[in-house]
């Protein structure tokens, strides 16, 4: 990916991140006025969810506004874990969510609290399960094809919304029958979904930030092995995230070889991959020369 092209892809993943934004924080109003006008701690703190969705957009707004920048002297591979950064801190919130939401539950479940359930509040609740199955998909479908580990963990996110949403009106369903302590048991419930949920987006992030491994080393070997004139391939290494992606290798070559000719053999190594591997943007090819058999004899009787 070329650098204009780096920079159009930032600003398409800014401008949804500035769309789900909005649909989140409208969302998490519309729970949070329903569930302290209806003291449910599942309503309130589903509301509480979706506003902890919305820091998440605005953190990742600030964080694609770096991860956008070219690469300079300080940073020759470019910004782009700040992106990965960014996703850490989603987890971090939605650990943040946890704890309120924890503490919601066991105050419904300790206290005599009996939520109000309105057929008003089942509208809002309905509407807003609409709206986050909404931004779920179009999130999901925008960070599939931007590649942006960043939509598509704030997707996860947000589909958390959907399934909390699903289960708090299943507790709204219970109150109403006469059961009010299934709206502290559901949002209990709720802490094991976003549990869940926070543990893929940190792991994401952890694999990108300490350079977990993004391709195949025997594929990549064999891949290589293809090119006329390499004899061996080893120490292969990748590293980078979804849609950049860096590769550094060793090969052995024809010791009689130029210098010239080297160079054209790991230019063809480095087409080779990046025909097979898309998402790769750089690829250093470390040359040796390949012992000869008397040497390799010496070496094994050594």
């Amino acid at each position: 990916m070329d650098a204009s092209s780096q920079i159009e892809r930032n600003r398409k993943v800014r401008t949804v991140l500035a769309i789900i934004l909005l649909a989140n924080w409208a969302v998490a109003v519309a729970k949070i006025v329903f569930g302290w006008m209806s003291n449910s701690a599942a309503v309130t703190a589903d509301g509480v969810h979706s506003f902890i969705d919305g820091g998440s957009n605005v953190l990742g707004l600030v964080a694609m506004s770096v991860a956008s920048r070219p690469a300079d002297d300080d940073h020759p591979y470019g910004h782009g874990k700040f992106e990965a950064l960014a996703s850490l801190g989603i987890g971090m919130m939605i650990g943040i969510a946890m704890l309120e939401l924890g503490r919601m539950a066991l105050d419904s479940l300790l206290h005599d609290r009996h939520p109000v359930v309105t057929p008003m509040m089942a509208v809002v609740m309905v509407g807003t399960l609409l709206v986050n199955l909404a931004v779920t998909t179009i999130e999901r479908r925008q960070g599939e094809k931007l590649q942006s580990p960043l939509l598509l963990a704030d997707a996860r996110h947000t589909l958390s919304d959907v399934g909390v949403t699903l289960a708090v009106l299943g507790s709204m369903g219970l109150v109403w029958l006469g059961f009010p302590k299934a709206d502290g048991i559901v949002t209990l419930g709720v802490l094991v979904v976003v549990a869940r949920v926070a543990w893929g987006i940190v792991k994401q992030a952890v694999g990108i930030l300490s350079d977990t491994a993004r391709l195949d080393p025997q594929k990549v070997m064999n891949l290589t092995l293809q090119v006329p004139g390499v004899r061996s391939c080893r120490d292969v290494r990748s590293r980078g995230m979804e849609g950049t992606v860096y590769v550094d290798l060793k090969i052995e070559v024809d010791p009689q070889l130029t210098t010239a000719q080297a160079h054209e053999l790991a230019d063809a190594v480095e087409a080779r991959l990046q025909a097979e591997f898309p998402e790769v943007v750089d690829v250093v090819v470390h040359v040796e020369p390949a012992l000869l058999p008397s040497s390799r004899a010496q070496l094994s009787t050594r």
